[in-house]
């Protein structure tokens, strides 16, 4: 009675695992990942891509706002700067040109850190558009400058072209110290040596 009964739950159990393997096999295709739209490695500056910086500032009597297009910058291919300037006080907005420029952020003394300007852009529905271009990967500075009443402001904010070196500043300062402290180290104890044999002589 109970091999009847151990042969009937083992083959029950292999009946449902069998039937619950045709039942994923079949329904597999239903639940495969399918975005609608266009897939996000072929957005570009004008897409509907989110920016890789969203920011505001106050400058001046302005709240400027920026976005820098697309969300992930790469040397050598095209984007593009969105700058909103709206007045504290509710007051009549920018309308002059702003003139956008860039230059490279770097500690290494052999790298051109002159700033190249990018463009005068007037504003186009409320919102002033700089287009960029970086042929080489890096941290760059980039400034929005205009004039308001005959005062000179300045916008400066960081942006990172490519993606980031596995080893940065940082890391290097950290190894030269650590390999002087180790050639020290070495150092004096050659030294040591070279002494205990010395007076053991």
């Amino acid at each position: 009675m109970t091999s009847n009964f151990t042969k009937t739950f083992y083959a029950t159990c292999q009946a449902i695992v069998l039937l619950g393997g045709l039942t994923a096999m079949f329904a597999a295709p239903a639940f495969a990942h399918h975005v609608l739209g266009r897939p996000a490695y072929g957005l570009n500056e004008d897409s509907n891509t989110p920016p890789s910086q969203h920011a505001e500032a106050r400058v001046g009597d302005f709240i400027l706002t920026y976005m820098v297009f697309p969300a992930f910058p790469k040397p050598g291919e095209p984007g593009r700067i969105h700058l909103y300037a709206a007045r504290v006080n509710n007051g009549p907005p920018l309308s002059g040109t702003v003139t956008f420029s860039a230059r490279q952020d770097s500690w290494a003394p052999w790298v051109n850190a002159k700033k190249v300007e990018l463009g005068r852009q007037p504003i186009d529905a409320a919102v002033y558009r700089q287009s960029y271009l970086f042929k080489d990967a890096g941290e760059y500075i980039v400034s929005a400058e205009f004039v308001d009443g005959g005062e000179s402001h300045t916008l400066d904010f960081a942006m990172r072209v490519g993606p980031p070196p596995l080893i940065g500043p940082t890391g290097l300062i950290v190894g030269g110290v650590v390999f002087v402290l180790l050639c020290v180290t070495l150092l004096q104890r050659r030294r040591s040596m070279t002494g205990k044999i010395r007076n053991a002589h």
